[in-house]
């Protein structure tokens, strides 16, 4: 089973000519002469306490156009000419702030919210790129601009992020990622600042068992068009995040305009997307936004059109309620919830069997949703409360059917059956002790309730029900005017099978000079299992079901970060930083040597995606990923921007044998390239190509036995060889080509995007085929071309 994009590799090419020979008409049609304007406003805030700043300057830079902040914090621009500006923000006291990249169009007002760091004396400009933690590294913010931007990303942060350091995707059908060497299973996704569940349509995608993943899928649920941003974190992460080994995807929304009513639309090959924004009410400034996706493959499947017998289809609604109040404080409601299904129907003629999937009928269902409600109240002049009361579910099936050769009569062979729920409530206080030291105390309550019924073979079946808590504390402050200091601790509990974990976490950052500075970060984090792998069954018969892995523990990690950034201009920087990870605690096989024992000597829970567990295991597994990391960074400037990013690491593992192996997703090096250039022949119209590419080190696989796989009739590895293939190297160039035309109160825009352009055969996996009794070699997806429309008013 295939993800979306696979199948706009068939069938959809007239479809592309069509539309891109009506942009190209319409790009050459008249249009006014009129100079186009728009309104640049938001709040400036104290990014300690969020208390807003009055009497704070605002400067459109190389412009005469600027405003000062009210009692409230909040400023307005009037009548600034549509175009991309760089923002100054300045109050006295505080660290000047330089927000660049800032795009006003003529469909929609622009609205920013600005964190300004109070400061002793002003040692230097800060350039924004997200509001993270004082001292902490390893952090990326993701804008809705970029997603919009950069090229075959498809409005996906997750799949944008691959454009960073150490970041890979596990195959380029969905949005796992790869981060440092660590399994896709390791990162976690939050909103609004609180863990969820997997957000993604189509979970299965890409994976060799098409089975469904914890973490990723084919796209994301939640629309670009409600995110603010997004904070991509990949090591030693500030206490306030745990149950996490591998990174955090911390998506925050936007809110809607609390003065007009906008409206975007677009369409193409991923599908329909209608956004809508406005105020409910002007006078106390509460706000809506909602939107809603319609798969393009959904409606042509509605029609009867199917490609390969794959009848794939999504859709999804997600939307953020904003209700401030005088004296109770902000509140916010906010959900999602996306539907999305793949059906795979054989051909009932044998004729047309060319490989073991013709033989079988595969249904998949997903289904996930998420509902909660934000509040944030000031508590004094120095201090903030805020809490987030949510709750989030997913329910994804997969059944399996063998055909009949003679009379098509389907047979049940595989049942994969996962639901997860959550139950989530944070709250968090934060203190402004002085412009020195800030103090923020914190608490996570989680109820989750895993289901799981994996029926091939008795695999995993049954139900754990538990409290996650997760208190925290976190102190942040300078201790020297160029030294700044962040520690922490928090606490991990998992109360269905008792495990606990304190972790420390600290950062350090010096600042040599106006444009150099140095960091060092640790963390100690922990993570739960897989719902399989603490459901794994021992015996396979109904009547002696035995679960030998409720009892495990937390796999866990040390994490130690070193940086050094250099700020070569103002929209322009270097960054280098090296990492190492030691994990340990992981789950491997507890008694290889047993003959009854059902797990490969070799098997390490570090590696698995999708997989299972089919045996009884022991937290004694160890394992490294180390690596250096390198990345240059210009900020559109004079219409370019680049962002250029290489690694080099190692991952590897330690068994129940002792033995040191390269674990799954040791592909050694990564290296991405991401630019683009605008062109504006008149101040209304604009022309851009933003041009992607990665090359990365292929991913490890491991050698098939053959006989044994002709005689069980199914993929057989060879046990003690596991992950000893190494996959030829990826490489995949991609474009992303624009048009964009500003009339009178709208913005339209006609844009291409080529999934690898040079259609390079990238090495996915092998497997034994039954039908035609040799190992086949799967390969990643081909080009890809995805052409949208989009008007914004």
């Amino acid at each position: 089973m295939k993800y979306i994009s696979t199948v706009f590799l068939k069938g959809t090419a007239p479809f592309c000519y069509v539309l891109m020979a009506v942009g190209l008409l319409l790009g050459h049609s008249l249009f006014s002469q009129t100079v186009l304007t728009q309104t640049l406003r938001g709040v400036v805030l104290d990014m300690d306490n969020n208390q807003p700043l009055t009497g704070a300057s605002i400067a459109l830079t190389g412009t005469e156009k600027g405003a000062v902040t009210e009692a409230d914090g909040s400023f307005r621009i009037t009548a600034v000419p549509i175009g991309r500006y760089t923002v100054q923000i300045s109050s006295v006291g505080f660290e000047t702030t330089v927000m660049p990249e800032i795009l006003l169009e003529a469909g929609k007002e622009k609205v920013l919210t600005v964190l300004l760091k109070e400061a002793p004396q002003q040692l230097q400009e800060a350039v924004v790129r997200s509001y993270r933690p004082v001292s902490q590294s390893s952090i990326q913010s993701i804008s809705i601009e970029q997603t919009l931007r950069y090229a075959a990303t498809f409005f996906d942060p997750a799949r944008l992020a691959t454009s960073f350091p150490g970041v890979v995707a596990a195959n380029d059908q969905a949005n796992n990622l790869v981060i440092r060497g660590n399994s896709p299973t390791g990162m976690q996704w939050r909103l609004e600042g609180i863990e969820i569940v997997n957000p993604n349509h189509l979970s299965n995608a890409g994976t060799f068992s098409d089975r469904p993943t914890q973490s990723g899928g084919g796209t994301n649920i939640l629309s670009a068009q409600l995110m603010e941003r997004a904070d991509f974190l990949t090591g030693a992460f500030p206490s306030q995040y745990g149950n996490a080994l591998g990174g955090v995807m911390d998506v925050h929304l936007r809110k809607g305009n609390d003065q007009k009513h906008e409206f975007t639309a677009q369409a193409g090959l991923i599908g329909i997307d209608l956004a809508a924004e406005g105020p409910i009410s002007r006078k106390n400034k509460s706000s809506y936004l909602i939107n809603y996706r319609y798969s393009f493959t959904g409606l042509l499947a509605a029609m009867g059109v199917k490609f390969g017998g794959e009848d794939i289809r999504f859709q999804d609604l997600s939307f953020n309620l904003s209700f401030p109040t005088r004296k109770a404080g902000h509140f916010t409601v906010f959900g999602m919830g996306g539907l999305s299904s793949n059906v795979f129907k054989a051909e009932r003629d044998t004729l047309l069997w060319k490989v073991e999937k013709d033989g079988f009928d595969i249904d998949y269902t997903n289904r996930m949703g998420a509902l909660g409600v934000t509040h944030q109240l000031k508590l004094g002049a120095n201090a903030t409360l805020r809490t987030v009361l949510a709750a989030s579910a997913l329910d994804n099936r997969r059944e399996g059917y063998v055909l009949s050769k003679t009379t098509y009569n389907r047979f049940p062979v595989q049942l994969d059956a996962f639901k997860k729920t959550r139950y989530s409530f944070s709250a968090t206080l934060s203190h402004k002790l002085n412009a020195q030291w800030q103090v923020q105390e914190g608490i996570y309550l989680t109820y989750q309730q895993d289901s799981v019924d994996i029926s091939n073979r008795g695999i995993a079946r049954g139900g754990m029900k538990g409290l996650i808590i997760q208190p925290y504390v976190n102190l942040m402050g300078r201790i020297a005017p160029r030294l700044t200091l962040q520690l922490g601790l928090h606490w991990l509990e998992y109360t269905y099978n008792k495990t606990n974990s304190l972790e420390p976490r600290a950062a350090l950052r010096y600042t040599a000079g106006k444009r150099t500075a140095f960091t060092v970060s640790y963390g100690l984090h922990s993570q739960l299992q897989l719902p399989q792998t603490y459901l794994a069954l021992k015996n396979s018969t109904t009547r002696d079901e035995v679960l030998p892995n409720v009892r495990l523990g937390f796999t866990k990690s040390h994490h130690f970060v070193a940086g050094f950034e250099r700020t070569l201009s103002l929209l322009s920087s270097l960054k280098v930083e090296a990492y190492y990870q030691s994990l340990y605690n992981i789950p491997v096989a507890k008694n290889p040597s047993n003959k009854s024992s059902r797990v490969f000597p070799a098997f390490s829970a570090i590696n698995l995606l999708e997989g299972f567990t089919e045996g009884e295991l022991s937290n004694t597994g160890t394992g490294r990923n180390y690596g250096i990391e390198v990345t240059y960074q210009q900020l559109l400037q004079n219409n370019f921007y680049a962002l250029i990013t290489g690694s080099l690491y190692n991952s590897t593992y330690k068994g129940q044998d002792g033995v040191e192996r390269n674990t799954r997703f040791n592909g050694n090096h990564t290296f991405s390239l991401a630019g683009g250039k605008e062109f504006h022949r008149r101040a209304n119209r604009a022309f851009g190509v933003n041009l992607r590419v990665l090359w990365l080190g292929g991913y490890r696989d491991s050698p098939i036995d053959l006989e044994a796989s002709k005689s069980a009739a199914q993929t057989v590895y060879k046990a003690t060889e596991l992950y000893t293939i190494k996959l030829k190297d990826y490489f995949r160039p991609d474009l992303r080509i624009f048009w964009k035309r500003n009339k009178a109160n709208f913005t339209r825009t006609w844009s291409i995007d080529i999934q690898n352009l040079s259609s390079t055969k990238n090495e996915a996996y092998s497997y034994y085929d039954i039908l035609q009794r040799k190992v086949v070699q799967q390969y990643q997806l081909g080009i890809l071309p995805v052409v949208n429309y989009r008007v914004e008013f």
